[in-house]
């Protein structure tokens, strides 16, 4: 009996704890884009969401040199790439995409080629409205296209294995 109590005791406080420091952003979606040997620069995609207004102020990675939020935009007809010195605002409750051709986390001098299928460490840096800073650390899946992309692919080309296999004669 004493002990039982001790253990829902833990277990009540470990719950407590988990919440007091819970995270006030949210990543879906996360992917990197693979890269081939000699290729040193590659994009980070993912959506974020945060509870409370907060900025992703930073981010690093073991895998690469460098490590910075860009956002790409058109200035005149021509399509430029360029760092957020001050970071990226995520508005409380709305949803923020980092995709090709918008923002993006970019990983620059790359130690090694990320191969598919394997996966990249990132730690993304987000600031509260008071001040405060707190990281997230991330395991990214590397692919070729976004993993929504990847499923339709999938599918379309097992459909086209089997409308072959009708055609073979």
């Amino acid at each position: 009996m004493r002990f039982s109590k001790h253990l829902i005791a833990a277990a009540f406080t470990t719950v407590c704890a988990a919440s007091a420091f819970a995270q006030n952003v949210t990543v879906t979606d996360a992917w990197a884009r693979a890269t081939v040997t000699g290729q040193k620069a590659t994009g980070a995609f993912m959506t974020l969401k945060a509870k409370d207004n907060a900025k992703l102020v930073g981010v690093s990675s073991p895998a690469a040199g460098v490590a910075e939020i860009h956002e790409m935009k058109m200035d005149k007809d021509v399509m430029k790439m360029a760092a957020l010195p001050n970071g990226l605002d995520l508005p409380a409750g709305k949803a923020v995409a980092l995709k090709p051709g918008s923002f993006h986390v970019m990983l620059m001098d790359l130690k090694a080629p990320l191969a598919k299928d394997s996966t990249v460490p990132l730690t993304l840096t987000f600031q509260d409205a008071k001040g405060v800073k707190s990281k997230l650390e991330l395991k990214v899946p590397v692919s070729a296209q976004p993993p929504m992309m990847q499923g339709m692919n999938h599918d379309h080309s097992s459909h086209g294995d089997h409308n072959h296999g009708d055609h073979k004669h």
